[in-house]
């Protein structure tokens, strides 16, 4: 009678913590983008891409769907805003106003949605889990991540030629659908252009007719952790202008792993997702 009142609590104790996880469903996009489908201020249903380098929300002034309740300041701020995704419901969401995203996106929302909480991507079932602990991390490795205004950041090594490792850190980039993308700095002081395989280029000219090219380059290995990758696919700028200034883990790059977030401790966990030897996304 004893065991089998013991393997009740102990059941009980098993259901109550699979209760306590909470899931937002996403889509993918042909982009690689997430989309995750909100309900804001209980009136306005927005389609809004997860922008993992910020942490609150924004609407795009090409959106397709109207936010007649989302009412913004002079600054072209609003804040105490409500979202619902499914059953889950936040308040006090901040949203700027005018600020581009992805394709088929109305916005963009951040990682506000999991403050103070552990947070998984998983893209083999189109789910973030939200936890309170620290799950099972069977089969997952550990990978230190850097904080800095609330966005992410690793570090990866980059084999350009021979067999020299050169470290980088990169900013985790979502809403960028390519993989690895370097700042301007690191593509020059490492002579990128002459050293890669140069795969393809886009040329770009803004209204004062300056120049600016986007090159995809071919990059002998790049390593996460113990991960390591031949010949992927990079990106970097060439031309009169010098604005990137950030390298980017792109979310071609984040798609291919289940990620696992514990931001308090500054630490990622990952492991290969059903993505993880797809052919690398190319820029058009």
């Amino acid at each position: 009678m004893l065991k089998k009142i013991s393997l009740l609590f102990l059941f009980s104790i098993g259901f109550s913590i699979v209760k306590a996880q909470k899931t937002i469903p996403f889509r993918m996009t042909k982009y690689n983008n997430i989309i995750v489908k909100t309900l804001v201020n209980e009136k306005d249903s927005l389609n809004l891409m997860f922008q993992i380098a910020m942490k609150d929300g924004s609407l795009s002034p090409e959106r397709k769907q109207k936010a007649d309740h989302i009412i913004f300041n002079k600054d072209k701020i609003s804040d105490h805003n409500t979202i619902n995704i499914g059953t889950l419901h936040w308040k006090d969401i901040r949203f700027f106003d005018n600020e581009l995203t992805g394709h088929e996106a109305d916005g963009k929302i951040g990682t506000g949605l999991f403050e103070r909480k552990i947070f998984k991507i998983d893209y083999d079932n189109n789910q973030f889990v939200i936890y309170d602990k620290i799950p099972d991390l069977t089969g997952f490795q550990p990978v230190k991540i850097l904080m800095n205004q609330q966005a992410f950041y690793i570090s990866g090594d980059n084999i350009i030629d021979g067999d020299q490792q050169q470290e980088a850190y990169f900013l985790l980039q979502s809403g960028y659908s390519g993989g690895v993308l370097y700042s301007n700095e690191f593509a020059e002081k490492h002579q990128l252009n002459d050293k890669l395989k140069i795969s393809g280029e886009k040329t770009l000219k803004n209204s004062s007719a300056e120049k600016l090219v986007i090159k995809q380059g071919v990059l002998p290995f790049f390593k996460l952790g113990n991960f390591v990758f031949k010949d992927a696919s990079v990106g970097f700028f060439t031309g009169e202008l010098k604005t990137q200034n950030t390298s980017y883990f792109g979310a071609d790059m984040l798609r291919r792993f289940i990620w696992i977030f514990d931001a308090d401790k500054e630490m990622a966990y990952i492991k290969p997702s059903k993505y993880y030897s797809e052919p690398y996304y190319k820029i058009n």
